[in-house]
């Protein structure tokens, strides 16, 4: 895990124990985790985050949902393309979260 990533699974822990997302909470999460945090870090991120809904934001992402019941093609040809395009879909939706996060810490 990179020491970014740290801080933004801080904000989500602070998010499912329904604490607020602050420097001071930040800051008591990363020390608890033995991690020095970094004020200007920890500012940008709570300033970010403070614009953002959350629970939206973890609805969007690419990761963590329950896998939904694929429907059979009618031929193996238009699998090909169905599975080209889920392929295509998931890795667009994986960019914009990417690009979400670097701009916090780019």
């Amino acid at each position: 895990m990179t020491v970014s990533s740290a801080y933004v699974h801080a904000a989500l822990l602070l998010h499912y124990a329904n604490q607020g997302i602050n420097v001071d909470n930040l800051k008591k999460v990363l020390e608890a985790a033995g991690i020095p945090p970094d004020e200007s870090r920890i500012k940008a991120l709570a300033a970010a985050i403070s614009e953002v809904n959350v629970e939206e934001a973890l609805k969007a992402a690419p990761v963590g949902f329950a896998p939904q019941a694929p429907t059979a093609p009618a031929t193996p040809a238009e699998a090909k393309k169905e599975e080209k395009k889920e392929k295509e879909k998931e890795e667009k939706k994986e960019d914009e979260a990417l690009a979400g996060l670097g701009a916090l810490f780019g």
